[in-house]
């Protein structure tokens, strides 16, 4: 098969990627035609290695970074509405494109530290400076519910660390609640079996029917909200969870700022899960 023809699947994906790393249509595509022109001139430069799409990806990134694009997007040349992506420019390059890799493009920490050409700690270390950066636009104060008082420990100082207030740990359904009508949130982290036998998801619920904040569910039982019927979470992380998953899956949450819960119709619409 030909290059060409084993690309061709990924090109929407990548022209997404494209679009979100240039700040525009127009620059975005114009980078995926120099790499199909430059893949045409020397199919030898292909990553035959690497599985297709991550052999594409790390084309791509390598002629991108060789034009040396600007570290922010230009308000004269960009044509993207969306204004958790126009925040995008304000991330510093090589961490904006680490974010993007993992956190919208699905990509996991090992994949795009091949793509990047770095160590996968040097990769989660881009990521978690794309979320202070990204804290340092959308700063917000976060509700953990958590019964397991290491793990909540653990997430609270994830949230401190990326610049984030913590407004309680709640152990039970009764103290979500209650901790919410103390002070409302704008990030929910929530597990689902809670210290008295309730669940974080009737919690969950119940805080939705009142405000609108987005919400990352980590659990050891992703299979009760994964059910593969609509509407489902569109932010999971799964315990034993590692760090950088739970970093990146924070600052995208805060980032493109959609709603997730178990009946929630706009968990249908969001981003992949973690």
């Amino acid at each position: 098969m030909s290059i060409a023809a084993t690309v061709a699947p990924e090109l929407p994906m990548l022209r997404r990627f494209a679009r979100l790393l240039a700040g525009s249509q127009a620059s975005g595509d114009a980078h995926v035609v120099a790499t199909l022109e430059a893949l045409g001139a020397d199919p030898s430069a292909f990553p035959s290695e690497l599985p297709p799409r991550q052999a594409l990806y790390k084309i791509f990134v390598r002629l991108w970074s060789s034009t040396l694009p600007p570290a922010a997007f230009s308000e004269r040349d960009y044509d993207i509405a969306n204004a958790a992506e126009r925040k995008l420019g304000a991330i510093t390059p090589l961490p904006r494109q680490a974010f993007l890799l993992r956190t919208v493009e699905g990509f996991s920490l090992a994949e795009v530290a091949a793509i990047l050409d770095m160590a996968p700690d040097e990769v989660a270390d881009l990521i978690a400076q794309a979320g202070r950066e990204i804290a340092d636009q959308v700063a917000t104060e976060v509700l953990i519910i958590e019964d397991e008082p290491i793990i909540a420990f653990d997430i609270e100082a994830m949230v401190q660390e990326l610049g984030h207030d913590v407004t309680g740990i709640a152990r039970t359904h009764r103290e979500a609640i209650e901790s919410v009508r103390k002070r409302r949130p704008g990030l929910v982290l929530a597990d689902i079996l809670l210290a008295d036998g309730s669940s974080g998801l009737d919690a969950v619920n119940e805080i939705l029917a009142s405000i609108d904040v987005p919400v990352i569910f980590i659990t050891a039982f992703p299979e009760r909200l994964l059910t593969g019927e609509k509407p489902e979470p569109t932010y999971l992380v799964t315990k034993p969870f590692q760090p950088d998953t739970l970093r990146a899956t924070i600052s995208q949450a805060l980032f493109f700022g959609y709603r997730s819960s178990g009946d929630s119709a706009a968990a249908a619409d969001g981003a992949r899960p973690a």
